[in-house]
């Protein structure tokens, strides 16, 4: 199979799909992978050790013309819409619930969208997105902290403290992967943490966890209220797979926090789980609203991107070989967990939360499926 790994193109964006190492696992497979000349070079990598794993440089378009798979990191921009075709495989982070436009391209496209984010196991773990959801987590807790600073609109607290002061309070909403890996990085600083989750295993888990370091609370507005009255960072982490963030936090609520807070949006890829919240770069990662300053960069782990691209790549090749191997078709056969995975395919949708978002009919893949 011909693969094509494009540049990416989103703001700021700097991660890679493919390192040279496991692009060569592709050649070692007899594929043939295209790269897009400075493709790897955001997260360190130079064209010539592509070149030296056996693969070969092709500028965009004849990328996307000659590879049966794309693989990327985020989901096409509208720029990139016009070089996807009928028959087409693409492997990459979607967020098809939050971007009709997206979905609509593919479909009519003819795409086969394979989402890293809704890949899943049969344990119901998102083996694609736990790395990123790490990354994101720990960066929330770095982020939010420097936004703390007086200097960037913030209320000027240290969240670890002093002796003699209070520490700084962390409302986390949401207990999965980038939830308790905030949880971590906050509690390792010193603050003062609260975590809130709508499954009483999942509390009961994190209390066996961190015991009496972290304060647990079931998610329901009145504890949301409450809690991010009292917070100096929120930090929302929640998710439904493939489906739109569910608005947890409105805009009323914000008069309640205290000026100078920060949140930051992880569920913002998803559409966010404030309903104030709009996705912005890393170049300018914040604006302010009712005096909370918000962070919502959309791509989060791609300020740390030789660290983002390194873990991705280390999980993505797996599922991307069975397909480049046996083709789409003979990989949804053999993997329930790229079925999951699949969100577009031959005109139709065939994920249910994307379906719903907006509207439109979908069916999963079936191995009877017909067109």
């Amino acid at each position: 199979m011909k693969i094509g790994l494009p540049k990416e193109i989103k703001t700021e964006e700097y991660r890679v799909a493919m390192t040279p190492m496991s692009a060569r696992e592709y050649v070692d497979h007899g594929h043939v992978v295209l790269v897009e000349p400075g493709a790897g070079c955001g997260s360190g990598f130079e064209d010539a050790e592509y070149v030296a794993a056996g693969c070969a440089l092709a500028e965009r378009p004849a990328l996307f013309a000659a590879a049966e798979m794309i693989v990327k990191v985020k989901e096409p921009l509208p720029e990139e819409y016009g070089l996807l075709r009928d028959g087409q495989i693409l492997y990459t982070y979607l967020h098809l619930a939050a971007n009709r436009g997206l979905t609509e391209a593919l479909l009519k496209r003819r795409v086969s969208g394979v989402a890293y984010e809704t890949v899943t196991e049969r344990d119901g773990t998102l083996p694609l997105l736990v790395p990123m959801s790490q990354i994101a987590g720990r960066l929330a807790v770095q982020e939010g902290a420097k936004y703390l600073e007086k200097s960037f609109g913030g209320r000027g607290i240290l969240l670890g403290g002093v002796p003699g002061i209070r520490k700084g309070k962390v409302v986390i909403i949401g207990g999965g992967i980038a939830g308790t890996n905030a949880c971590k990085v906050a509690l390792g600083i010193g603050a003062d943490v609260t975590i809130l989750d709508i499954s009483a295993r999942r509390l009961a888990e994190l209390d066996d966890i961190f015991g009496s370091a972290v304060k647990t609370l079931y998610s329901n507005p009145y504890n949301i209220r409450e809690a991010i009255a009292e917070a100096d960072l929120v930090i929302g982490a929640v998710l439904i797979p493939g489906a739109t963030a569910p608005r947890l936090i409105r805009r009323e609520d914000l008069k309640s926090m205290k000026k100078g807070a920060v949140v930051v949006d992880i569920a913002i890829d998803q559409g966010g789980c404030l309903e104030t919240s709009r996705p912005t770069t890393h170049t300018n990662p914040i604006f302010t609203v009712d005096g909370v300053v918000h962070y919502c960069v959309a791509n989060m782990p791609g300020a740390v991107s030789l660290s983002s691209t390194y873990a991705l790549t280390s999980v993505t090749n797996r599922y991307g070989l069975l397909i480049a191997d046996h083709g789409l078709d003979e990989a949804l056969r053999q993997s329930p967990a790229i079925v999951d995975g699949l969100n577009t395919h031959q005109g139709r949708l065939t994920n249910l939360n994307v379906g719903q978002a907006h509207n439109l009919p979908a069916t999963p893949w079936t191995p009877t499926t017909t067109i």
